[in-house]
């Protein structure tokens, strides 16, 4: 049986594209949840996994649904496949182990090295934002533009703010890069991630 496996971290971004990804895929069941992979406290995804038996294929859309860092993905890869369990990971074809299994030893290397990468990816990428905004704020305090934590866009926010607020969760939800967003709006890019940052943290405080 294949079964789909679609996330998202806030309520306020949308699954439709991973849900369509997964259907054209021939998924026979999807399970989706709106939930931060800071860790596996995710009650769609245990439900999921108590229903995988041996020989099952588990297709998601990247591995970052797996979780935010490389050594969560790295176990929960190596947990699938000691159960007998394919692992189809759509938007890097070469992960998919159904293909290596003619291929002793192959498959595992394969596997592997793409997952130690990509996972490393992951947490580089989590990190480098969080450098990033570390080094901002303190750029600001030395400029005194720092106001501690005063935003000029957020969900209260007025007028023209407002409207660019809005569009930065509009786009969000569609799953545009932040790069890409920054060319629209015109707002720097630790703004923007400081607007996600607000919607996922708000998607916490709801589920906890």
């Amino acid at each position: 049986m294949i079964f789909g496996y679609a996330r998202v971290s806030s309520k306020y971004q949308n699954l439709s594209r991973q849900l369509q990804e997964l259907k054209e895929y021939g998924c026979d069941k999807i399970y989706q949840e709106k939930q931060s992979g800071k860790n596996f406290n995710r009650p769609v995804y245990k439900e999921m996994r108590s229903k995988l038996r041996i020989g099952d294929v588990l297709v998601v859309h990247d591995l970052s649904r797996f979780g935010r860092n490389k050594q969560e993905i790295k176990d929960e890869w190596e947990s699938l496949i000691k159960e007998e369990i394919d692992i189809v990971v759509l938007n890097m074809p070469i992960l998919d182990t159904r293909r290596y299994k003619e291929l002793e030893g192959v498959g595992q290397l394969v596997s592997d090295l793409v997952l130690t990468l990509l996972s490393w990816m992951v947490e580089e990428e989590r990190t480098r934002i969080r450098t990033a905004q570390r080094e901002g704020i303190e750029i600001a305090k030395k400029q005194g533009k720092f106001r501690g934590g005063k935003k000029k866009y957020h969900k209260g926010a007025t007028g023209r703010d407002k409207v660019l607020y809005d569009e930065v969760v509009r786009c969000l939800n569609e799953n545009m890069s932040v790069m890409d967003i920054h060319r629209k709006t015109g707002l720097s890019r630790n703004t923007i991630y400081s607007i996600k940052r607000e919607n996922i943290t708000t998607e916490s405080t709801i589920i906890f």
